[in-house]
């Protein structure tokens, strides 16, 4: 059984070697091990606050396997983009041109940098290792941040963004910054995606700072506007399906989109559900879901619920991975969008 919870301050050596497995492309966990410590420190005080009001804060998730307690995953919410560092973006954007003497019309797409200073909040810095993925995990590691926000509006804005991946090689070349960044940076791309990560000047010094016309790119960098990497479409397609659409934006680093939706408009925060735990016992559901206990921080998994009268019954060992004792509120949600049934959310 895995699990999925709240950091631990005692978790950043593991965590580290975790994160050192992530390639290329993955821009907020190309970081050192001192910016780790700050990013665990400031989870933990985020988790362990009781106001409840939006403050920028960060919340880092792991997953761990019950059987080795090995961290094998990790997920982030940031509660908030741009504030001292503004959050950079291209936007694309398509105006028509016409010429009446020549009778020619025709669309001309360019990229223009934005720079947003109170943005909304973003989910990111998602990794799962190649063996644990499958079986609801990679699900779990995902959804479980909006199971967080339903309990927890007034922490989060009111609309919620993902960065996807873009294209990237496996060597760490990327066809959108052979395009444009390498030009203006004189760097690759794998340096100042780390860099990102460590101070955002830069992005403002060296960028352009006049709109870019998509047709002068070469057709390599063209292609992949918008377009994600091959390990990021199942992520893509999950989030779409719980509502998040593609922006106009895209990542000033790889040319991935852009995601974005409202917090309230998410599937999972609206089919989120609480119920009391009446009885622990096998469990005959027609599928599990997730299960989360929000009581001590956060710890979550998933299992197989049954709706039974005054609340929910689940089995010793979720109780005993959820550290959840009869008569405490658990929270629930099914996995899939328009996949509840009576027996899951009936309570």
């Amino acid at each position: 059984m895995v699990i999925l919870r709240a950091v631990r301050l005692d978790d950043i050596d593991q965590l580290w070697g975790l994160i050192e497995q992530a390639t290329y492309g993955l821009t907020t966990l190309q970081i050192s091990k001192d910016q780790l410590t700050e990013r665990v420190e400031l989870s933990h005080f985020a988790f362990t606050r009781k106001t409840e009001k939006a403050a920028g804060d960060l919340y880092v998730f792991v997953m761990e396997d019950l059987e080795s307690r090995k961290l094998v995953g990790t997920s982030c919410i940031f509660s908030k983009t741009g504030g001292y560092e503004p959050f950079y973006s291209y936007r694309r954007v398509v105006e028509t041109q016409a010429s009446e003497l020549l009778g020619i019309t025709h669309r001309i797409e360019s990229l223009q940098l934005v720079k947003i200073h109170d943005g909304p909040t973003e989910i990111g810095s998602l990794f799962l290792l190649p063996e644990f993925r499958g079986e609801g995990r990679g699900r779990l590691l995902s959804l479980s941040r909006f199971m967080f926000m339903a309990r927890h509006p007034k922490r989060f804005a009111a609309e919620v963004i993902a960065e996807m991946r873009g294209v990237v090689n496996e060597n760490g070349s990327c066809p959108f910054w052979d395009a444009i960044g390498r030009h203006f940076f004189r760097m690759e791309f794998p340096q100042a995606d780390s860099l990102s990560t460590v101070d955002k000047r830069f992005i403002e010094d060296l960028m352009p700072r006049h709109p870019i016309y998509t047709c002068l790119l070469p057709q390599s960098g063209q292609e992949v506007l918008s377009q994600v990497h091959p390990q990021t479409r199942p992520a893509l397609a999950m989030l779409t399906a719980e509502g998040f659409s593609i922006s106009d934006m895209i990542d000033i680093f790889d040319g991935g989109p852009v995601v974005r939706c409202r917090r309230d408009s998410i599937d999972a925060v609206k089919r989120t559900r609480q119920a009391t735990l009446v009885e622990l016992a096998d469990v005959d559901s027609p599928s599990p879901i997730i299960a989360a206990n929000c009581h001590s921080g956060f710890r979550a998994t998933v299992a197989h619920v049954q709706a039974v009268s005054g609340g929910v019954r689940i089995t010793s060992e979720t109780a005993a991975a959820l550290e959840l004792s009869v008569g405490q509120t658990l929270t629930l949600l099914p996995q899939h969008p328009q996949s509840r049934t009576t027996n899951e959310v009936s309570t």
